[in-house]
């Protein structure tokens, strides 16, 4: 065919193709829109999954009667007049496609008044045609109402998956657009009936009810709330337990200056946070706002701005991957305000060993505590409540020959003396290593690996990063790399693929900790070896010098492979178990 201008219906069908892919979509548009328009209230009513009939109803700054139709024009927009705007875009919505992409492939209707008019003005529209703005009566701020969506592309209707699939996944976006603005009030209907009700949440307590109300009591009361500023860059919001993993990354939320993401290079730099505690494929649950000056971001780079393309990439991930990472090496047992493993997330049960005997012991003297490895014992300062220095408590029998039981101020802790003393140990090895300010071993044969010709020149452009990591690597060919020195704890080991993995994660996030990471592998393995195992039998002296040395290590409360170390239960759950007082 000669080349030709497409007709304008053609242009928004195919426009709505980009952005709107299922009610859920629409709900996503209507709804950035009413916050961009100041709402601090907002109403969604859904019919049929949203399929028959999707409302918002906000309490913003309205609509001139004369704005109506120019609102479902294309790239008609109110938020950006100039360059300068689009490279400081703070608000959600600024393409001014949303609005006539949806009025392509439906039925819309848009009511609105602003507070300076005197009564409100209301237009419809249906599969693209758009009649003239009338008046009508309406309270401040504005209704956009979509119904039969699809109705007259029944191949893009098919596509669509039954309604109550479609309103969960309508449920799931509302649910994070209230997660991106406590400040607004969100209420929920479906087929006339309420789903939820959220008031604004100012405080941090009001903020977590929210949060325990739409992602789950379990997930907020198993997470660490985190605050961290530098340079521009601010982290705050929840990431939950290393033992509250999850099969599936359902549970992981981000925000980045108030818009919902679905970003690679920072979901990459919150997993690397979690490395060092967890446990195999699992998936951990995180909460988290990201506030950067908007100019450092480019919002604009994907066509459902659920992708960022950040200015200083390799700055922002070493951010949340450091916080990150701080944050859950403070979940040490000696932290108790750090929630432990609950007794139902244990892994590797004691049915996996054959029964043993229980040690029982005298308990420590009041006011004692033994400490180090010598078991010397030493007075204990009391606080004013009457609290020790042993928030793991005084070791009191071994069960099994697997699990320590302490009696606590409050009540008892056990431990399982294996993973904990891998932790122990795996952290001393860390730092030994770290000591030596990445040592490397000369290799008496350099190790030749092929490679791209880009990725050769990849790993020039970071030589010195590489080498700091402690493998040093130089070009014999265009697409040939020798590696000259590596870290003496990979001495033998295949450096060829960790380097390989090392330029991949280079080529996309301009950062790696391959090496690390597979340094760090090695040393777990060798503390998981080097642990005490089962069935042997400790001292009390020996028992409460792990407990202190669990008080005293970072990440105490997973192993090196994430699993638990220890729980707690206190005097009022085993009051309540036992009926004591009823």
């Amino acid at each position: 065919m000669p080349i030709q201008i497409l007709p304008d219906p053609l242009i928004d069908q195919i426009a709505a193709g980009e952005v709107i892919e299922r009610p859920a979509s629409v709900a996503k548009e209507l709804i950035e829109n009413a916050l961009d328009a100041g709402a601090r209230q907002i109403s969604i009513d859904v019919e049929r999954g949203g399929i028959g009939l999707l409302r918002v109803r906000d309490d913003g700054v309205g609509l001139e009667s004369s704005e109506l139709p120019l609102a479902l024009a294309r790239h008609a927009t109110s938020k950006i007049a100039s360059l300068d705007d689009l490279e400081r875009v703070m608000t959600l919505g600024f393409r001014g496609e949303a609005l006539p992409s949806i009025a392509s492939v439906s039925r819309l209707r848009i009511a609105s008044r602003t507070s300076a008019a005197r009564s409100g003005a209301e237009i419809e529209a249906s599969d693209g045609q758009v009649d003239r703005p009338r008046p009508a009566a309406h309270p401040v701020g504005t209704t956009v109402e979509i119904r039969d969506l699809f109705h007259k592309i029944p191949a893009r209707r098919k596509f669509l998956r039954a309604e109550a699939t479609e309103f969960q996944h309508v449920l799931r976006t509302i649910a994070r657009l209230a997660l991106s603005r406590f400040d607004v009030a969100f209420t929920l209907t479906h087929n006339r009936r309420e789903q939820f009700a959220l008031p604004v949440a100012e405080s941090r307590l009001e903020m977590e009810t929210r949060v325990a109300r739409l992602v789950g009591a379990d997930f907020i009361s198993n997470s660490l709330h985190i605050e961290h500023e530098h340079q521009g860059l601010r982290l705050a919001g929840w990431i939950g337990m290393p033992s509250q993993a999850r099969a599936q990354a359902d549970r992981q939320y981000l925000f980045v200056n108030g818009r919902m993401v679905r970003d690679r290079l920072l979901v990459n730099a919150a997993r690397l946070g979690y490395q060092d505690v967890m446990y195999g494929a699992r998936h951990p649950a995180w909460l988290l706002y990201l506030t950067l000056d908007p100019v450092q971001v480019d919002v604009n780079a994907h066509p459902q701005k659920l992708e960022l393309r950040f200015r200083d990439g390799r700055g922002v991930h070493d951010f949340v991957f450091r916080t990150l990472e701080r944050a859950l090496a403070t979940t040490r047992a000696a932290a108790r305000d750090i929630p432990p493993a609950p007794a139902a997330g244990l892994v590797g049960g004691a049915a996996e060993y054959a029964p043993g005997m229980l040690r029982l012991g005298e308990p420590p003297h009041s006011g004692y505590s033994v400490s180090g490895s010598t078991g010397d014992a030493r007075p204990v300062r009391e606080g004013p409540s009457g609290s020790t220095e042993a928030p793991l408590g005084y070791a009191v029998a071994q069960l099994h020959g697997i699990y320590i039981v302490a009696q606590t101020t409050d009540g008892i802790a056990l431990v399982d003396m294996h993973a904990a003393h891998e932790r122990i140990l795996y952290e001393r090895l860390k730092t030994a290593v770290d000591s030596g300010h990445g040592a490397r071993q000369p290799l008496l044969v350099p190790a030749v690996i092929d490679c791209t010709t880009a990725d050769a020149e990849l790993a020039m452009q970071h030589q010195h990063e590489l080498a700091a990591a402690g493998i040093v690597v130089d070009r014999v060919g265009p697409g040939t790399l020798a590696i000259r020195e590596v870290p003496i704890v990979l001495a033998g080991q295949d450096v060829g693929a960790v380097l390989r993995d090392a330029l991949a994660d280079l080529g996309q996030h301009g950062a790696t900790h391959r090496i690390v990471e597979r340094q760090n592998e090695l040393l777990a393995n060798i503390a998981c070896r080097s642990a005490v195992r089962a069935h042997r039998m400790l001292s009390i002296d020996e028992m409460n010098s792990l407990l202190r040395d669990m008080e005293r290590t970072e990440r105490s409360g997973q192993c090196s492979h994430g699993r638990p170390t220890w729980t707690h239960v206190t005097l009022a759950e085993l009051d309540r178990l036992f009926m004591r007082g009823r």
